[in-house]
């Protein structure tokens, strides 16, 4: 069946194209361009045919007939007629479920994507993201006593599984409503399974041939025991949260977590979601907000330790209104405006013009990242100078596309700035 490139409006009959019809690179019979693509630089390869064959072209993958849009515009206009006019792949879902796990938000579409959505963003408002408030502090006060130790050692931190620490125990602590610190354990049980199934997530999405069907490879004996543990663990804390509601009542009114919040929506009487629901959109959650805010803020203090001025105005701005890092508060993090706008062209220049979508399927989740960039961001700034920036190996650093653009082997010197250094000295740190 042929489609029609559709930009939102309803065009004259001389402006419709078939997909076919449109320009894009030359591929092979049966596999179009499969064994062109490079997973990790997928992203750069498709920028570099959108340069070559316009904003709107098409490339095949295996029978996949594929249309790419390089257009910011029309990617708006995409994504605001979403669900009605277009939906998520199903792919993305199919791939999930075959893994093990419950249907999230993310790859849900039509119904299951509605009645998800209200549960998810009961629990992930801005008056809900302000009650979570402490969980997210004390996980940035851990992160700064981590860097304090490897400031005065002169240690290089390895900028990224660090940052995907700090988002794990953020997002568990939010997500679970349990402390599962792998800040201060290099061996943590749950950080090992999310490295092993985001890779499996983005190359599965990408195979010719879905072989795991067929063929149980080690490496998919390990994804497996690592989906079942994950599943295990959500389970508990499932169970654990709805014993916690019941011992204290309270929680129904004023949830701790958003595990507490989505269990609340899920139970009202009139909802139509249940305890697999929850579940998935957990997943979601920590899966998710890991990667994506991880990369973004590594990209942060890569771009702001190769532009001086911007970084000082930052810093400025930081000790001007948040300047002690265990007195932040929530009012103190809003008023960033310098630092909110230097997120947001990170992501701009490393993700997308739009990075949480736009339309009705925007990232329920937005309140939150941003809320974590900014403490993280706040707690370096008004802590910490920034000695080196820089690859492990040297040169410029490079870009790896995962379920998100990040960089590769970045590492990190720091130095206590002079306040840090008398507080240190003050607690015989």
């Amino acid at each position: 069946m042929q489609r029609h490139l559709d930009t939102g409006h309803t065009p004259a009959p001389e402006q419709q194209r078939h997909l076919s019809d449109l320009p894009g690179p030359r591929g092979l019979p049966w596999l179009g361009q499969a064994l062109r693509l490079r997973p990790a630089r997928l992203h750069l390869q498709l920028e570099a045919w959108g340069r070559q064959y316009g904003p709107c072209y098409q490339c095949r993958f295996g029978q996949r007939a594929i249309l790419v849009v390089a257009d910011h515009a029309t990617i708006q206009t995409l994504l605001r007629k979403r669900p009605e006019r277009f939906r998520r792949p199903l792919l993305g879902g199919r791939i999930a479920r075959e893994m093990g796990f419950d249907e999230g938000l993310f790859f849900a579409n039509d119904e299951v994507w509605q009645r998800q959505r209200r549960m998810v963003m009961a629990g992930l408002d801005p008056g809900h993201v302000k009650a979570y408030f402490p969980t997210l502090l004390n996980v940035t006060l851990r992160r700064r006593s981590r860097w304090r130790a490897a400031a005065q050692n002169g240690a290089r931190i390895d900028l990224q599984a660090d940052l995907m620490r700090f988002t794990v125990d953020a997002s568990a602590g939010l997500a679970f409503g349990v402390d599962v610190n792998t800040l201060d354990s290099d061996d943590d049980v749950i950080q090992q399974h999310l490295n092993r199934i985001f890779p499996k997530l983005h190359k599965r999405g990408l195979a010719l041939l879905p072989y795991w069907r067929y063929v149980r490879l080690p490496s998919d004996r390990a994804l497996d025991r690592s989906v079942a543990a994950v599943q295990e663990a959500i389970r508990g804390f499932i169970a654990g949260a709805r014993h916690r509601m019941q011992l204290d009542p309270s929680l129904r009114e004023q949830p701790r977590n958003l595990l507490e919040a989505m269990i609340c929506a899920a139970d009202r009487a009139d909802s139509d979601v249940n305890d697999h629901d929850v579940a998935g959109n957990v997943i979601v959650l920590l899966l998710a907000g890991e990667d994506t805010t991880a990369n973004t803020l590594a990209w942060m203090i890569e771009l702001l330790h190769r532009h001086p001025e911007a970084l000082e105005r930052a810093r400025a701005e930081v000790r001007s209104l948040a300047p002690d890092p265990a007195g932040f508060t929530p009012e103190q993090m809003a008023a960033l405006d310098y630092l909110d706008a230097c997120a947001q062209e990170t992501m701009r220049l490393k993700r997308v013009s739009m990075p949480f979508g736009a339309g009705p399927r925007i990232c329920p989740g937005r309140y939150l990242a941003l809320l974590e960039m900014n403490m993280a961001m706040a707690m370096l700034l008004s802590s910490f100078g920034i000695e080196t920036v820089a690859p492990a190996e040297g040169g410029t650093t490079r870009e790896h596309l995962s379920f998100s653009m990040g960089p590769v082997g970045l590492r990190m010197r720091l130095r206590p700035l002079h306040g840090e250094f008398q507080r240190l000295s003050a607690n015989g740190a």
